[in-house]
């Protein structure tokens, strides 16, 4: 399944003109708060130069790129924790995703409304995040309530996943989002089905002018300094939805015009990947090129799982070949003459790059 990310932040910030830039979603985009009701959802082809080199040298009948899903979720407001706006639905996709893509409008402009006024990058991430703890509070609650009356008859076991919901609660009271708990794996195995969003993985992404497609103005300076520059990635996501609808061919001159490098699906792409830690491997099989996801340090069996629940099951082993040695050879049968295909079990961890082909028992 491909990597979904929830677009996500006040209403009326560039959530679905982002959208429309990252994927082909042709969400509406419009200068009015709730302008998205329901979910908008994209599909965007992760950039792979790595996938087009093998492609080139194999000419295999079908080449299939991995795919991150991009979802644009109602906006929040104060009080979305309660139902207001469209809070229950917003908090009810949210917790579908796997990290949270969270917009911040980092521009002035008199002609465009914001809810609450006027620009303020820290309050308004401030006021996000306070409705997403507010709502794990509540969830931990009810989780807690249920667990007690399980914990009655469930001995020891029951008091341990006790006390995990009652350190998440307590902390959450505090105002510490889950991801910044270092649960332990005991820890979240006893959590189990409990799904918070403070837990998930969160990128800032400061929508600037298109006078700053840089980003190098006071308010994006201001959420660096308040989130860290590392989890703020700037983008002017009107210009990057002008330049989505470019001819690729053209994309890169006007990139260049505005002195910048790589586009706003190159950068999310690559700051989802760093975010959730993963790689990409790659099989050929029966003619088809196949790029997939994979968090780094998982195994020859989980990459099989990837492509199939049953090929992980019915897993034997793994032909391993490593892209460099394919793309200097070029073909696979070159790798087996000069030994250089390795068989590995099902605990072997995938390297990034990796080529596999995958022998399993139905």
């Amino acid at each position: 399944m491909a990597l979904s990310v929830g677009i996500a932040g006040l209403p009326n910030v560039g959530k679905s003109t982002l959208l429309n830039a990252l994927s082909d979603a042709h969400a509406e985009a419009s200068n009015y708060p709730f302008c998205t009701i329901e979910r908008n959802v994209g599909v965007a082809v992760v950039p792979d130069a790595d996938l087009a080199r093998l492609e080139r040298i194999l000419s295999p009948r079908e080449t299939v790129p991995t795919t991150i899903r991009f979802v644009d979720i109602a906006g929040l407001v104060e009080g979305a924790s309660e139902g207001e706006g469209l809070g229950n639905t917003f908090l009810g996709h949210l917790r579908e995703v796997d990290a949270i893509l969270h917009v911040v409008r980092c521009f002035e402009d008199d002609n465009v409304a914001h809810s609450t006024g006027a620009p303020d990058p820290v309050r308004d991430v401030a006021i996000v995040e306070t409705e997403l703890l507010l709502a794990d509070l509540e969830t931990a609650e009810r989780a807690l309530a249920k667990r007690r009356k399980a914990a009655l008859t469930a001995g020891k076991p029951g008091r341990g996943e006790l006390e995990a919901l009652e350190r998440v609660r307590d902390e959450l009271d505090r105002g510490v989002p889950v991801r910044e708990l270092g649960l332990s794996d005991g820890e979240r195995q006893a959590l189990g089905d409990v799904r918070f969003l403070s837990d998930k993985p969160r990128l800032y992404l400061a929508n600037t002018g298109e006078d700053d497609p840089a980003g190098r103005g006071p308010l994006v300076a201001a959420l660096a300094r308040a989130k860290g520059a590392d989890s703020v990635l700037p983008v002017s996501v009107e210009i990057e939805e002008e330049i989505s609808q470019l001819p690729v061919e053209d994309q890169a001159d006007f990139l260049d015009s505005l002195g910048l490098e790589e586009t706003a699906l190159n950068l999310v792409v690559h700051a989802c990947y760093r975010l959730l830690d993963l790689l990409t491997f790659y099989t050929i099989a029966n003619d088809k090129l196949s790029a997939w996801q994979l968090r780094r340090g998982g195994t020859a069996a989980e990459a099989a799982g990837k492509i199939h629940s049953d090929m992980e099951r019915g897993f034997i082993r793994a032909e391993v070949m490593a892209l460099e040695d394919l793309i200097l050879l070029g073909s696979p049968q070159a790798l087996h003459d000069k030994g250089l295909v390795r068989t590995v079990g099902r605990d072997h961890p995938v390297e990034d790059g990796d080529v596999l082909y995958i022998r399993f028992k139905a």
